[in-house]
């Protein structure tokens, strides 16, 4: 899973707003803190959808930029922002459940109209994303 260094601005009275020293055209914004890093994985999948995404920075290498350095002297402050690239290769994987938990899981997927691989991978991903 690839991690993007995310550079949040927030001025009084505005949102915040969300860009990326590796993809200077993405940009977001959020009214409430909460939704920073969804916004962000959000417009990171967007722009995937077009276009290929490059090999994200390290921390180290985004604030030794002195872009990003200006940036944070004026109040800005870093996030990191997860993203998991889109792959169609369906890959089958061998996993042990307690025998309660497999029948809530089950239940919990069949409510939803799903099976239980895309509840697993959907709550997986839920989970993920909100690290």
């Amino acid at each position: 899973m690839k991690y993007f260094i995310a550079i949040v601005h927030k001025d009084a009275d505005s949102a915040f707003g969300i860009g990326f020293p590796d993809l200077p055209s993405v940009f977001s914004a959020a009214d409430e803190e909460s939704d920073l890093t969804s916004n962000a994985i959000e417009a990171l999948r967007l722009w995937a959808e077009d276009s290929p995404l490059p090999q994200p920075s390290s921390y180290d290498e985004a604030i030794a930029r002195d872009d990003v350095r200006q940036q944070l002297s004026g109040g800005a402050f870093l996030m990191r922002v997860p993203f998991i690239e889109d792959d169609t290769r369906i890959v089958r994987a061998n996993v042990t459940f307690e025998k309660g938990m497999l029948d809530a899981i089950d239940m919990a997927a069949r409510e939803r109209g799903l099976t239980r691989s895309a509840f697993l991978a959907s709550a997986a991903r839920k989970e993920i994303e909100a690290a």
